[in-house]
């Protein structure tokens, strides 16, 4: 008699209802993927080789599986949250071990850096002073509280119509502070070497049929002239671009610089006045205000000035066999050589997901499925005490022969 089938079954509902309970258990917990214990039979080995007739010798456990499949999203109110759609990992640095997970709920600690509420260090592409990203080897990702530098203006950008029905005036009479002599004045905001900013007025007169002489000043100084734009009969502007102008100022700043500016698209037709473009590219400090993580994982930081930096760039990592990544706790896995060495890479690249910031993803556990689970397992038990408890009466029978 053996007993042995029905204690492998034992140990194997039990194992199991452990699996089952583990779920079940990390049902909320952000990122958990779901366990699944899986079995194999048992034979012992047959001295003649032939097995036709042999009865196995009961069941044991083959592996516990995690099933990597996308669990829901959830969106948050915090912009770290973060949620892998699709494949792939979080590359973490735990002091020094690379670990990966799925759980994307991440902070700022007092230095700057990006961690998970384990205190491992998020990682990915960094990003210099001129927010290029460095694509080599992934280190911890910085958030950056520097101030923006500013940035002085070089160039102007304007695109205006001219009304070709003006009375042309005689350039040499120009004074920019009467009106009479000059037929349309426009202004923009530039920006010197410290970030003062300063008013540039430039002012048109039409001296010819399809021909405007252009005057600038700046901060109400005297202007001076900048150039011709001439026209062509359809209206086109035919002039080289760009155009220049010199700036002085007094504000301790580079002194004088030059701002070109370029006039293409400019056109010249029987219609009133309008100015269709005009931008500068200079702008004063700024302070960061807020930052945003986009589904290619670039972490773009907002300052208080309207403009923005590339500050970094969250990587992903992938294995061919995620089975095969080492569980060691607190939502991470370690690579193993069963699971093979990471790819790793820009999220939505390769066969990598994408990134959804201020969300988090779900456990995958599907708790009614582990409830009906849970009563097959305790049926599988209760089976195998059955064949322990028949098993026990053969013996007492022979037992009690006389």
């Amino acid at each position: 008699m053996s007993f042995q089938q029905g204690l492998s079954g034992l140990n194997a509902a039990a194992k199991n209802l452990d699996a089952i309970g583990n779920n079940v258990a990390n049902s909320g917990t952000v990122g958990y993927k779901q366990s699944q214990a899986q079995f194999a039979d048992v034979y012992a080995n047959s001295l003649t080789g032939a097995g036709g007739s042999q009865i196995g010798i009961g069941v044991q456990l083959a592996t516990v599986a995690q099933q990597f499949t996308q669990g829901n999203i959830t969106t948050t109110n915090n912009p770290l949250d973060i949620a892998i759609n699709g494949n792939g990992f979080f590359r973490m640095d735990n002091n020094g071990e690379i670990t990966y997970q799925r759980n994307g709920q991440f902070q700022l600690d007092r230095n700057g850096y990006i961690i998970s509420p384990s205190g491992a260090n998020l990682t990915g592409y960094t990003a210099n002073a001129s927010g290029v990203l460095s694509t080599g080897a992934p280190a911890p990702l910085y958030v950056s509280t520097t101030s923006l530098p500013p940035q002085q203006s070089s160039e102007v950008t304007a695109q205006l119509t001219l009304d070709s029905t003006k009375t042309p005036l005689a350039s040499a009479s120009f004074n920019q502070n009467d009106p009479t002599t000059f037929h349309n004045a426009t202004s923009v905001s530039i920006y010197d070497s410290l970030g003062n900013a300063h008013t540039l007025q430039t002012y048109y007169v039409k001296t010819a049929s399809g021909t405007w002489d252009v005057f600038a000043s700046v901060d109400g100084a005297a202007a001076t002239s900048v150039g011709t734009l001439a026209f062509n009969t359809d209206g086109a502007l035919t002039t080289a671009m760009p155009l220049s102008t010199s700036v002085a100022v007094t504000t301790g700043a580079t002194t004088p610089f030059s701002v070109d500016i370029d006039y293409t698209g400019t056109t010249q037709y029987g219609a009133p006045f309008s100015v269709d473009k005009l931008v500068q590219d200079g702008y004063t400090a700024g302070r960061l205000a807020g930052f945003s993580i986009g589904s290619d994982g670039v972490i773009l930081g907002r300052y208080t000035n309207g403009e923005s930096a590339v500050l970094g760039q969250v990587v992903l990592a992938s294995f061919a066999n995620p089975n095969g990544l080492k569980p060691i706790g607190n939502n991470m896995w370690t690579e193993t050589a069963q699971s093979g060495s990471p790819l790793v890479g820009a999220p939505d690249s390769g066969n990598l997901g994408v990134l959804q910031s201020s969300a988090v993803e779900d456990s995958n556990v599907d708790l009614t499925a582990e409830l009906v689970n849970m009563i097959t397992a305790q049926r599988v038990y209760q089976a195998n005490a059955q064949t322990i408890k028949a098993q026990d009466a053969v013996l007492q029978t022979l037992v009690n022969l006389r």
